[in-house]
Parts: structure tokens; C-alpha cells; sequence
């Protein structure tokens, strides 16, 4: 930490405050010490506003930087298994062969969900939302593996990572198959954590199926994607949980809940409804125009993004792991069509050149899983299940801070005070 001081001249007062610098990202005013002199800050959205400190996740939207402990999303997301990404989020290092063995073997024997469970999930309607269940199963989850529940036990927090990060892939499936009326597939030891979700999504009793390799290495890529992305609403939401000592099963259903807002989560969901507007490669040109009117509502979903303003460094990888997908399934679907044609363009075309807005990772993303055969309201289901090691991960980095505090944000009061009250007969 550097000794710089921002000096606050207000109401006669000169207050000192510290400059704090972290290891990269911009220098931060510590202004705990406003308070005692009188006055708080005000920051809709704490967008200028760091809640912690954190060692998990860095990113610089400028620049296009994302990485997990020191190590960028792209070296990650080629040439490191999910799993292996959940151990780093987790431990802060990679593991080794024998640890990497150890944490899948522990993680493939944990898939299964206590049976009393399962039955849970059967008192939905069948037609539920596929978050609206998988929200209510997680935070069902306390009720059943209350032996982890002690956030003082270093030990009962790893428990619990390892129960939330093996069982959540069971519960994505579960929430589809009862979707779609099917039985529940139970998960298979000897699959990867990709090959057993796939498993559990598609495979029935009637018939033998093996995951196909391409798409199974293009989900780990997705789940390694978006397995953190630091202190965003949902991560925030978790944190904010956790700080009043909730267990972790609660947190994250609260960051479940957070997630499911279409400002959040959404995102891919959003980038095939607009595909299903347009409709056709022939209706594009009529759409772009729209999209470059500025008194036109309309706007091109899967473009851009609101952290990355040079390039979102995920969407590469994405980019080359859609075009991999669609060349081996060799799906015909005009909707495909009209995403490869609105990619050209955005590639291509100045206007989106100019203004940076190139395709991001929900775009490409939402693409692989249609393809795949995943309806659009399961998205944020699998978002959810990628998010999870993220959120347990910065949960555990605030349990282990002995400073951590509950969060207590503060508001600029705007509404009337000191009136009378009046009986009701006088009303």
C-alpha cells in the first residue's frame, strides 16, 4: 500500500483520506473515515465504489484484460479444464497431477443429490422456470447437508464448495429433464464434469449415448468462461449475504436470484430472441440500419459490452469454439445463418468497427447452445452452474478476512420528516 493521501476540503474541514494501491486496477480512496466527520458518498450502483479487497479475479475493460489469479482467461480457457479453473479460483494455484486427480475424484463422487431432495424438485409445476427451481433447490440444500453449515470451519467451507460445485451440474439437468417431462438421469463417475452434464441432459433409459467430444470440450470452455468475473451484481449479491453470516447454500441462491435478472444473466437469452426478430439473412440489412438509428429502440444484442471497452477477452476463444461446434454438427438453421451473417458485419462493417462493437462471449455462447440443443430458458441455468465456483470462491475469501464487516450501505434521504400524526377518525 503506497502513503499518497486525497485531501477533502468541505464545510470549513480539510479531511485527509488514504490512497490505497493494489496490485494492478486503478488506486482507491479509503474513505472509511468519512463518516465520523459528518458525510458519506454517494455512488448509485457502486460503480466507483470498491466493497473489498480480493486476490480472485483482475480486470481492466479498457484493455481488455481478464484474468483469475494472475492468469489470463485465454491461457485458461484453452489449455485448462474447468476443473482445473474451479481448483485455482479455489486454492490459488493450479493444481498438480496429484492434486488435479484428488479434487476430480472427490468432485465426480459428490454428483449425486440426497433422494429426499429429488422429490423436492417434484413439487414444482412442471412448467416452472428452470431458475425459479434451481434457486429454490439450492437454497433447499441447507435443509439437507447441514453438516457444512459452520462458516467459522475452514474445513465446513470447503465441504460445502466441493457439495455446491459436484451437485450444481445434477440440478441444472434436473431442472430440463423435469422441464421436458423426461426421467432424471443419475450422473456417471468415469464422464469429465462437461461429458456428465451433457450426459445428464440428453442421455434416457432407452438408449446408449456418448457425448460428442467437440461439444463437450465447447461446454468446459463455457463453464470455464464464466466462472468469475469479479465483484458484478451477483458476486456482490453473495458477498452481501454472506456477510451477515448466512450459510453458503443461502448465498447462493441469493446469487441465483441476482443472476436471473435479464440486466445479468441474460445476456445470450437476449441474443437469440433478437436472432428469432430478425428472422432471416435477408432481413439483416433492414436491422442494422435500425441498430445505427439513434431514435430506433432497437438494439443488436450480443455486441459490445458494458466492462470491456476495447475487446472482451472471452469472446476469441468463444469464437473459435462456436465456429468448431457448427462445423461438426453441421446444423442447418437459418437462425445459425443469421448469427454468422451479423458476425461478418460486426467484423467487418465500420460502423461497428468504429464504435468497438464487436460480438462478446453471450453472443457466440448463446449460439453453442442452441446448436447443442439447449432451449434458450436453460441459459442462465448454465450460467448459474459456471458461477458457482466464483461465487463460493469470493464467499470464502470474505470469511477467511477477519476485518469483513456486514454490508451496511448508506442512502441520501430525499423524502419528508417531522410530521404530525393524526388518528384515523381525524384522517
Amino acid at each position: 500500500m503506497t502513503e499518497k493521501k486525497a485531501v477533502l476540503h468541505v464545510g470549513g474541514q480539510e479531511i485527509e483520506l488514504p490512497v490505497l494501491s493494489g496490485t494492478a486496477g486503478h488506486d482507491v480512496i479509503d474513505i472509511r473515515a468519512l463518516g465520523k466527520h459528518g458525510y458519506f458518498t454517494f455512488d448509485p450502483g457502486f460503480l466507483s465504489t470498491a466493497s473489498c479487497e480480493s486476490t480472485i479475479t483482475f480486470i481492466n475493460g479498457s484493455q481488455g484484460i481478464l484474468q483469475h489469479r494472475g492468469y489470463a482467461i485465454d491461457d485458461l480457457a484453452k489449455n485448462a479444464s474447468y476443473l482445473e479453473v474451479c481448483y485455482l479460483l479455489l486454492y490459488g494455484e493450479l493444481p498438480n497431477k496429484a492434486q488435479y486427480a484428488e479434487f476430480s475424484r472427490i468432485v465426480s463422487e459428490h454428483t449425486m443429490l440426497n433422494e429426499q431432495l429429488t422429490r423436492c424438485l417434484q413439487g414444482f409445476r412442471r412448467d416452472a422456470h428452470p431458475m425459479a427451481i434451481m434457486c429454490g433447490m439450492v437454497g433447499t440444500m441447507s435443509a439437507f447437508y447441514h453438516d457444512s453449515l459452520d462458516i467459522a470451519n475452514e474445513r465446513h467451507r470447503e465441504i460445502a464448495a466441493y457439495r455446491l460445485i459436484s451437485k450444481m451440474p445434477t440440478i441444472a439437468a434436473m431442472c430440463f429433464k423435469y422441464n421436458v417431462g423426461q426421467p432424471f438421469m443419475y450422473p456417471r463417475n468415469d464422464l469429465s464434469y462437461a461429458e456428465n452434464f451433457l450426459h445428464m441432459m440428453f442421455a434416457t433409459p432407452c438408449a446408449e449415448y456418448t457425448p460428442n467430444p467437440v461439444v463437450a470440450k465447447a461446454m468446459d470452455r463455457i463453464f470455464t468462461l464464466h466462472a468469475d468475473h469479479e465483484q458484478n451484481a451477483s458476486t456482490s449479491t453473495v458477498r452481501l449475504a454472506g456477510s451477515s453470516g448466512a450459510n453458503p447454500f443461502a448465498c447462493i441462491a441469493a446469487g441465483i436470484a441476482s443472476l436471473w435478472g435479464p440486466a445479468h444473466g441474460g445476456a445470450n437469452e437476449a441474443c437469440l430472441k433478437m436472432l428469432e426478430e430478425i428472422g432471416s439473412v435477408e432481413r439483416i440489412p433492414e436491422f442494422i440500419d435500425r441498430a445505427k438509428d439513434k431514435d430506433d429502440p432497437f438494439r443488436l444484442m450480443g455486441f459490445g459490452h458494458r466492462v470491456y471497452k476495447n475487446h472482451d477477452p472471452r469472446a476469441t476463444v468463444m469464437r473459435e469454439t462456436c465456429h468448431e461446434v457448427l462445423d461438426s454438427l453441421n446444423i442447418k438453421d437459418p437462425l445459425l445463418d443469421v448469427a454468422m451473417e451479423l458476425e461478418r458485419i460486426a467484423l467487418e462493417d465500420s460502423y461497428f468497427v468504429e464504435k468497438k462493437l464487436y460480438p462478446n462471449v453471450d453472443f457466440y455462447s448463446g449460439i453453442i447452445l442452441k446448436a447443442v440443443g439447449i432451449p434458450t430458458n436453460m441459459f442462465t441455468v448454465i450460467f448459474a452452474l459456471s458461477r458457482t465456483v466464483g461465487w463460493i470462491a469470493h464467499w470464502n475469501e470474505m470469511m477467511s478476512d477477519e476485518g469483513q464487516k456486514i454490508g451496511r450501505p448508506r442512502q441520501l434521504y430525499v423524502g419528508e420528516i417531522d410530521k404530525s400524526f393524526n388518528g384515523i377518525e381525524d384522517r
